[in-house]
């Protein structure tokens, strides 16, 4: 079985309705086109990603004529490792953005997958059939909205609360304990800064989290510095969930393991070189008896949670103080393993637009 063709598509999501953003200066994402990577083989098996990011499909266009379809055609796609790489190799001189470094792996393993007849997870070699699922917030006006919402959450079955809050230190660090006042001391809470301070403001925010139990303490500052977290982990002693937006894979996330600053390491298909990426990560984290708690929702990610020994929860995003439950999530708050070959995605070539399945997946 070779690689026949590579070919790059594009599928229109529409703008989240209502709008949402992450904290005070970062705007939630705006509808547009996003691009869709497929491999298709000699034998006509085809194996599909998605960039997910508005405005990915041209930077992805771009590529695939560039470099990508002459590097992929005629290859064996089942040497992923060797594929992986390879573009590793073609980073040094392609700057590759890190939303985009890993679509080719992704759809390799679906391909992998679709072949073979299994789910991917299961070609990963599976450990579980459902996860629990939590509840990520993203930014409300009020201290009051977040109390509604996280009701409306546990009514929904959802066992747990992650708060995105609005990156000013002293409203964060009491939406914080208002929180855990509200929902009690057994509900799994967790806080992500969005990278919104710095290591003073950070070190504030850690104290109010540690006080008020969270279970985790992610993202309070951009992950450029390893040293920056290094100190805060001295200084706070909640537990730091790190690295989810670093280039470099196993490799950068192997140095803030190394600095001892690091009780969970973020993992995803997205970010962290796609699938084989992730589960270095996965691999790395157990190594050093931490967790690997995947980054973000979709359903790479839920392949993800069923394959990872070490990781805890499947990221459930809630962007409406509406909330419902995210598709294939029970009343119990669990989402269960994807039973269709591969990845799940659509295998195309014909991509319809504004398709609400489908963009639920990416």
């Amino acid at each position: 079985m070779r690689i026949a063709e590579v070919e790059a598509f594009s599928v229109r999501v529409p703008p989240p309705d209502p709008p949402y953003r992450w904290r005070d200066g970062l705007r939630g994402p705006a509808g547009g086109e996003v691009g869709v990577l497929r491999i298709v083989t000699d034998e006509g098996v085809a194996g599909v990603s998605a960039a997910g990011k508005p405005g990915s499909d041209l930077a992805l266009r771009s590529l695939v004529d560039r470099v990508l379809r002459d590097e992929l055609v005629d290859r064996d796609p089942l040497q992923r490792e060797w594929l992986w790489e390879r573009l590793w190799n073609i980073d040094r001189t392609e700057y590759l953005p890190i939303h985009l470094f890993g679509l080719v792996d992704v759809a390799l393993w679906d391909l992998a997958g679709r072949a073979a007849g299994v789910p991917t997870w299961q070609m990963l070699g599976g450990y579980r059939t459902s996860i629990p699922a939590y509840a990520s917030t993203v930014t409300f006006g009020t201290v009051a909205e977040y109390l509604d919402v996280a009701d409306q959450c546990l009514e929904l079955g959802y066992p747990a609360i992650k708060l995105h809050a609005w990156g000013d230190r002293n409203a964060d660090a009491k939406l914080a304990v208002k929180l855990r006042e509200h929902v009690g001391p057994d509900v799994p809470l967790m806080y992500d800064g969005s990278a919104g301070f710095d290591l003073p403001d950070a070190v504030y925010v850690g104290h109010a989290l540690a006080e008020a139990d969270y279970l985790w303490y992610e993202e309070p500052i951009r992950e450029y510095s390893i040293t920056s977290y290094e100190w805060l982990a001295e200084r706070v002693s909640v537990p730091l969930n790190v690295a989810e937006t670093v280039p470099g894979a196993h490799l950068s996330s192997a140095d803030y393991v190394a600095s001892g600053c690091a009780s969970y390491l973020r993992t995803s298909s997205g970010l962290r070189g796609g699938i084989t990426g992730a589960m270095r990560i996965a691999h790395l984290a157990d190594a050093f008896r931490l967790r690997a708690e995947v980054h973000g929702s979709g359903i790479a990610a839920r392949h993800l949670c069923m394959a990872i020994p070490n990781t805890t929860y499947y990221e459930s995003l809630v962007t409406s103080n509406r909330v419902c439950r995210e598709w294939g999530i029970d009343g119990s708050g669990n989402v269960a393993a994807p039973t269709e070959p591969g990845i799940g995605l659509a295998p195309g070539p014909d991509y319809p637009t504004d398709l609400e399945q489908y963009v639920h997946r990416i």
